[in-house]
């Protein structure tokens, strides 16, 4: 068995995007006393997880994947590996995913961790996101998921920090996601996705890319204003959120605007890493 294939089944980008937002809510609930063990085991179940949902996304989606440019070369839709061994390989990921995490977290961790799959695979995959501009804001719920995996495997309870993390978290997906739309806006069409940039034009999509970063500068800040993070954070995440939407702001003097989305993509990843990093590190709360 050739092993490129799989690897390619599982989505290493988007794995390792989700592995640095559950590493943040890990390390901010964690508050500096981070168990090695819990840690590594929280992050390799969520791994498991998420590659287990690619998996399956890969399988759902190999139709459409075909008709878009940067997909039709999947593993899925070139026969590289059969209906039958990816399903199987799929199962495996999440169930041991799944049972490391019920092992090795708290049960609500495994529960999180379960309900972002049954999202991203069935709500997302299977239902809206071939019928209904909608489904990107289904899929930014299991794209939230992650981080709340982290946070609830050291306390094992929601708060008002989980809280905070799960509102930031999908409030960014959104934005990130249109991004993507525009500047792949043919492959979309293509394939017959309703994304809103397709739907309702890429004007409308500009618009709510502001409203969502700006209502997801203000969960940020939130962070600190409950005591879950201290001043240094609290910096950061205001000026890296305000670059962002300078960015999403320019879109308006744009002449390109697949040039323009990409850089909104660039710096909506570069926002999120700087945000977890400094989750991971300020996380002394300066008011409670």
């Amino acid at each position: 068995m050739r092993a490129a294939p799989y690897l390619a089944l599982v989505k290493p980008g988007i794995v390792f995007g989700n592995l640095v937002s559950a590493a943040g809510g890990f390390l901010l609930a964690a508050r500096g006393e981070v168990d090695p063990r819990l840690f590594a085991a929280t992050l390799i179940g969520a791994a498991l997880v998420v590659a287990g949902g690619c998996t399956f996304n890969n399988i759902i989606d190999r139709d459409i994947d075909s008709r878009m440019a940067r997909t039709r070369r999947r593993p899925m839709v070139t026969g590289a590996i059969g209906l039958l061994p990816a399903f199987v390989f799929g199962v495996l990921l999440a169930a041991a995913g799944l049972a490391l995490l019920a092992v090795a977290t708290t049960p609500l961790a495994t529960l999180l961790a379960a309900a972002g799959l049954a999202i991203y695979v069935g709500l997302y995959s299977l239902w809206l996101k071939r019928r209904s501009p909608h489904g990107t804001l289904v899929g930014s719920l299991s794209g939230a998921i992650p981080p709340l995996i982290g946070y609830c495997a050291v306390g094992g309870r929601l708060d008002a920090g989980a809280g905070l993390l799960f509102l930031m978290f999908a409030l960014w997906q959104m934005p990130h996601s249109y991004a993507i739309a525009i500047f792949r806006f043919e492959d979309y069409v293509a394939a017959g996705i309703p994304v809103q940039p397709v739907r309702l034009g890429v004007a409308a999509a500009r618009r709510h890319i502001i409203y969502y970063i700006v209502a997801f500068m203000v969960a940020a800040v939130m962070l600190t204003f409950v005591g879950y993070t201290g001043y240094a954070y609290l910096v950061v995440a205001a000026v890296s959120g305000a670059c962002w939407l300078n960015i999403a702001v320019s879109g308006y003097r744009a002449t390109d605007d697949r040039r323009w989305a990409r850089r909104v993509f660039a710096a909506s990843i570069g926002n999120i890493m700087v945000l977890c990093l400094m989750m991971a590190v300020d996380f002394h709360g300066t008011l409670f």
